[in-house]
């Protein structure tokens, strides 16, 4: 192979990215990293897009098209005959107004993989509705877990709903049909919603919730900061470190490590005792820096950890030691993941 070749472990898979807002792109820019060849179709009048395309992973052509122009339209046909997937994040209809829709595609290549990503699906009665992160996983039951007791809802970013519900679950369709034509030949729709992607990602809550496990009211339960052990903690000069130490052996090496392995505590799973726990905990850690805490931690299995800024975490010893984080210009981006041994 040479340095020209594309390499990875999707190297040879051909795939149309027919670019616009949202996850789709950023879809897209993982296949390519992972060695797929990526040929991105924008707008001719090009345009904006917040959540960046495959330009950035380095491998792709960009073609600039008029999808309402005709002979568009038959570019991207004669794309269509080669590939082996096709990524596309319009609303319901639009493609198939273009003539570009799945039946046209799939009827010149039934090989195809033509997947489709919406926040609201396909069809239902909010598929013709704009929307966006924050909306897909309010209505999928998330971002009313994201929150303290007592306050609103925090929305995580747009990490849950685009990204997560999105993008990762937009490319787990798109290799399970991969998979499955290599037994029959035939590709298929892929019909990808945000809001289904977040559902599925709030399983786990849910079957707690059907055990008695989950209670109904956020910031009260044992990973939404309602347990003290399981939670973030201010330090004297306002940075913060990550408490996760659920385990009861990782329970005591937390209280070693702030002093406390000796003192007449509440146990640890009696949430009647939480409130006292988390007081003493709060002042405590609030009593030293930061940094501080995390050398206290560091050789320990506490599962505290300082909670790193955009800038910090790119240098942390552990990140650069595995090369999680690449230089590119004045700043970083994050390498491909996950890592495969050939």
């Amino acid at each position: 192979m040479t340095a020209e070749e594309p390499s990875g472990p999707l190297a040879g898979l051909r795939v149309i990215e027919l670019a616009g807002l949202g996850p789709a792109p950023f879809a897209a820019q993982l296949l390519a990293r992972m060695g797929a060849e990526v040929t991105r179709v924008q707008r001719a009048s090009g345009g904006f897009n917040p959540a960046g395309g495959v330009s950035s992973g380095g491998r792709a052509k960009v073609l600039s098209l008029d999808l309402k122009d005709p002979a568009g339209r038959d570019a991207v046909l004669a794309l269509v005959d080669d590939a082996d997937a096709l990524i596309e994040g319009f609303r319901p209809g639009v493609l198939e107004r273009l003539g570009l829709g799945p039946s046209v595609c799939l009827q010149r290549n039934p090989r195809l993989v033509y997947a489709r990503l919406t926040g609201w699906g396909q069809d239902g009665p909010l598929a013709q509705r704009a929307g966006h992160d924050i909306n897909y996983i309010a209505l999928a039951g998330a971002l009313g877990s994201f929150a303290r007791a007592g306050q609103p809802p925090t929305p995580p970013l747009n990490l849950v709903g685009d990204l997560a519900g999105g993008s990762l679950f937009l490319i787990f369709g798109v290799l399970a049909a991969l998979f499955e034509r290599s037994r029959t030949g035939l590709g298929q729709v892929v019909d990808t919603a945000m809001i289904d992607g977040v559902a599925s990602l709030m399983g786990l809550v849910y079957e707690l919730r059907d055990h008695g496990m989950w209670g109904g009211q956020p910031g009260s339960n044992l990973l939404d900061t309602g347990a003290p052990f399981y939670d973030v903690y201010r330090c004297a000069d306002g940075g913060h470190v990550a408490v996760g130490c659920l385990e009861p052996q990782f329970y005591a090496a937390f209280l070693r490590g702030l002093g406390l392995d000796g003192e007449d505590l509440p146990a640890q799973y009696d949430p009647a005792g939480w409130p006292v726990l988390r007081a003493r905990f709060a002042s405590v850690l609030a009593s030293r820096p930061r940094d501080q805490w995390a050398a206290v931690f560091a050789d320990t299995d506490a599962c505290v950890t300082p909670v790193l800024t955009l800038d910090e975490a790119p240098v942390h010893p552990h990140n650069a030691a595995r090369g999680t984080y690449l230089p590119r210009g004045d700043g970083w981006t994050p390498a491909a993941a996950p890592r495969f041994s050939q």
